[in-house]
């Protein structure tokens, strides 16, 4: 059988304090993509990689150009062209390292729109108001009604990220998001954490935020991508540049559909798929869930190398 390769590109949640020290050691064209990231933004992301703090790069206005960077740079050192790629997703801000990658859309205007992306998320809602929380052991429809009744009630609580059967992230009110953690463990979660994030994605409050982002985004002209890319908004892949668009702004305000997306992976018979950004998170979830689909991720250096050999 031969083989057809799937690229995955996280969000935010990946980055960690040292994280690629490997690849920054030992790649030029790594490196490379840092320093046109610094001339592009003003910012040292690799200086804050070393000597920053955890709460340094767990900003959204730090994280998103921080990962969109770190992801572009493990990227352009496999040397892959996307037209090898049978198919890529990206989860939630992964998206746009995947259109990246995929020619349709430049590291730099990516870059600037990113962090826009992030500058309207986090002014969208006021610092502690908000509130996002992971939620494992419930199933969809147990962690709706929790959803709804909650926000029936009058605060505003959803699912943000849609990960697998098991583990969804839920985003809203911070008063709603202490609520629904509280009945979500009476009803048998194995765990409901809140997360470190400073910004409640994917859920209604990130409504205006979506009106300014759209405005920036309607600037830029995309290509049409060299490969398909599965949207998290609608599962689909489309080469109408409006649509993509449309999508990317809804993308702020609904469900991350990761769930779905792996689905399709594996419905295209993808038999090798890589991670292409700093951790592992993606790779886990895919691992737990499908035993046909070869998966790796590139964090790790020496698989970086075998697939550029390849």
């Amino acid at each position: 059988m031969s083989r057809k390769l799937g690229f995955v590109f996280p969000g935010q949640g990946s980055q960690s304090i040292g994280m690629l020290s490997e690849h920054f050691a030992s790649s030029k064209i790594f490196n490379n993509i840092f320093d046109i990231a610094r001339e592009v933004l003003g910012v040292d992301f690799k200086k804050l990689i070393f000597e920053g703090t955890s709460e340094d790069l767990s900003t959204t206005e730090v994280t998103q150009p921080l990962l969109l960077t770190a992801n572009q740079a493990i990227w352009k050192t496999t040397n892959i062209s996307p037209s090898e790629v049978e198919l890529m997703a990206g989860h939630s801000l992964g998206e746009y390292s995947a259109y990246v990658a995929a020619e349709s859309l430049s590291f730099e205007e990516a870059l600037i729109l990113v962090s826009l992306r992030a500058k309207f998320m986090q002014e969208a809602v006021k610092e502690g108001e908000g509130g996002i929380a992971a939620i494992i052991g419930l199933n969809y429809s147990e962690l709706l009604t929790v959803c709804n009744e909650i926000t029936e009630d009058g605060d505003l609580v959803s699912m943000a990220n849609i990960n697998s059967d098991n583990q969804i992230v839920i985003s809203g009110t911070k008063i709603a998001i202490d609520k629904a953690i509280e009945i979500c463990k009476v009803k048998g979660a194995k765990r409901a954490i809140p997360l470190a994030m400073s910004v409640p994605s994917h859920c209604k409050l990130m409504t205006p935020a979506s009106v300014k982002f759209s405005e920036e985004l309607n600037k830029i002209d995309f290509l049409p991508p060299k490969t398909q890319i599965l949207q998290n908004f609608s599962v689909s892949h489309t080469n109408d540049l409006n649509v993509i668009k449309e999508n990317l702004v809804s993308q702020l305000y609904s469900p991350v559909r990761w769930s779905e997306t792996m689905d399709f992976f594996e419905k295209t018979k993808i038999t090798n798929l890589y991670e292409c950004g700093p951790a592992k998170v993606l790779t886990g979830l895919v691992k737990k869930r499908f035993r046909d689909i070869e998966i790796s991720s590139l964090s790790d250096y020496d698989e970086l190398n075998s697939l550029k050999n390849v």
